[in-house]
């Protein structure tokens, strides 16, 4: 004896949920538990199985339809009548008329219907968890000129992503305009300490969740090397990569270290020894503000007043653009996570 497993996952179009799959799984579990083999009628965009329009019906001596609402549509009938003279049950489902209306199945195990209801079967299902990771990117840095190397950064944090399974969170930490609808700095902090892993090339990125304890994979996007690198190495976080000798290979291992325990206790160590060094730098404001004691280190060289005149005509126009193209690699990440 053989039987069918279908769902809304065997039709096109059909708003297929996770939930659908998972119940899915355990109807495959409890069919092998009883001794029966087994077909799972799968459509696009899901791959393998077979298409239950094209089947032999007489193959198969059950049908297994789980999971969903379940409503008196033309889909559903054609369905059903394509596998009338098999063994039809129906396995977690929302009736949506009155059983004493309509019922097609000769056993229903249903979900809820005018006449019972029952537990969601996906509440013994088991799934593998993947990392959560946050995706912190920087918008591209005008003022480091030429050695600005953003996108070659922002193609190799997609290129992990890519390249194992993980829960992707893109996450804004600018606030005029943030693009992921995160209001202040508390709600920027909160997400990122609930992160396993954070991926980013902004200093504050990778503050944030050394500061929480959550490891960080850092990309310094400016060539030779910038504010990241000279932060990660002040507090002795090693996994700060430059972006002129960065290799996918070297993120996949960064990846995965930064999944383990020992990452997190090495980001609370860093986290420790940046909270002693940052105690001095308090004393030191509180020893700048007795002006007795303070003496000015301003250098305003002639050279620099030059620049200054040279370079501020093209500031403003150069930082317009930076702002546009942020908001353009905020699209863009948007649509990557959709």
């Amino acid at each position: 004896m053989k039987a069918l497993v279908a769902g809304w996952f065997s039709f096109e179009r059909c708003n297929t949920t996770a939930g659908d799959l998972m119940a899915r799984n355990l109807a495959c579990e409890w069919l092998e538990y009883a001794g029966y083999t087994y077909d799972v009628a799968l459509a696009a965009p899901f791959v393998g199985g077979v298409d239950w329009r094209s089947v032999d019906p007489n193959t198969y001596s059950h049908v297994v339809f789980v999971c969903g609402p379940f409503p008196l549509k033309t889909y559903a009938t054609g369905f059903l009548h394509h596998f009338n003279n098999c063994h039809l049950i129906g396995l977690n489902l929302s009736m949506i008329e009155p059983l004493n209306i309509w019922n097609p199945f000769d056993v229903l195990i249903e979900r809820d219907s005018s006449v019972a209801a029952r537990p969601d079967i996906t509440f013994i299902s088991r799934q593998a968890k993947v990392p959560v990771v946050g995706i912190i990117l920087v918008h591209p840095q005008p003022e480091y000129g030429d050695k600005g190397k953003h996108q070659a950064a922002n193609d190799a944090v997609n290129r992990l992503i890519a390249s194992q399974e993980m829960v992707a969170v893109p996450i804004d930490t600018g606030l005029d305009p943030n693009t992921t609808n995160l209001r202040t700095a508390a709600e920027i902090e909160s997400i990122i300490a609930r992160m396993d892993v954070v991926v980013t090339t902004r200093l504050h990125g990778t503050v944030l969740a050394l500061k929480n304890g959550v490891p960080s994979i850092s990309i310094d996007p400016i060539s030779g090397g910038a504010k990241i690198l000279l932060q990660t190495e002040k507090i002795g976080w090693p996994i700060a990569f430059p972006i002129d000798s960065l290799s996918d290979e070297m993120l996949q291992q960064a990846f995965k270290y930064c999944l383990s325990e020992a990452a997190r206790t090495q980001a609370r160590e860093c986290r420790d020894r940046a909270i002693k060094l940052v105690e001095q730098v308090r004393n030191e404001f509180v020893l700048a503000l007795d002006l007795s004691n303070s003496s000015s280190v301003r250098v305003l060289s002639d050279e620099v007043f030059n620049r200054y005149k040279y370079f501020s005509s093209k500031w403003s126009q150069r930082w317009e653009q930076a702002i546009l193209i942020r908001y353009k690699i905020s699209d863009s990440i948007k649509c990557l996570f959709k």
